[in-house]
């Protein structure tokens, strides 16, 4: 039996768009206008204050030290339109949870390497924590990842820190570099 011409085409279109990846969502869409506009009249900051001998293994590590810098460093307001959305979303681990054979199953995904370690560490709205029962083998936290799935506006607080974001992942995996 011969099928008409112009199912394949239909078929193979079905296909690629049943394995699309999300829509990519880049960090500053995270912030709210007002956050983002602060945030690009905010003054350097300085990397000599008692922040830089944080350590983000410590209690405490990815969270504010002082009130000292500006208040959009210390901002956990979201944008409420994107809770819900399937999205991608490229960032750095730092890890939280693994399961039995080391991989890790819940992390806090930050916009830049380093953000866990050179203080001051991102506000609230820039850390998201990322759950994925699956697991994924972190070996370098400075290897950026992308990770898919459904974000959603939750206000979180652990002794490590504070995220304003959460994305149940359906997908991790390491950013190739012609990803970049």
């Amino acid at each position: 039996m011969r099928r008409p011409s112009f199912l394949l085409p239909v078929l193979l279109l079905a296909s690629s768009l049943s394995h699309a990846e999300p829509p990519e969502l880049d960090w500053l869409e995270l912030m709210p206008e007002a956050d983002r506009q602060a945030l690009e009249d905010m003054p350097d900051i300085v990397h000599d204050t008692p922040e830089t001998d944080g350590d983000f293994t410590a209690r405490g590590g990815l969270k504010q030290k002082s009130r000292s810098l500006p208040a959009v460093m210390y901002s956990a307001k979201t944008v409420p339109a994107l809770d819900g959305r399937e999205i991608r979303l490229g960032g750095y681990p730092v890890p939280l949870e693994n399961d039995g054979k080391g991989r890790s199953t819940t992390f806090f995904l930050v916009p830049y390497p380093g953000a866990c370690i050179h203080l001051p560490p991102p506000p609230p709205n820039q850390i998201v924590l990322v759950r994925y029962p699956k697991g994924f083998r972190v070996d370098d936290i400075s290897l950026p990842l992308w990770v898919d799935g459904r974000l959603r506006v939750e206000k979180i607080s652990n002794d490590l820190a504070d995220a304003a974001y959460a994305i149940d992942a359906s997908g991790v995996e390491v950013v190739e570099e012609e990803g970049l």
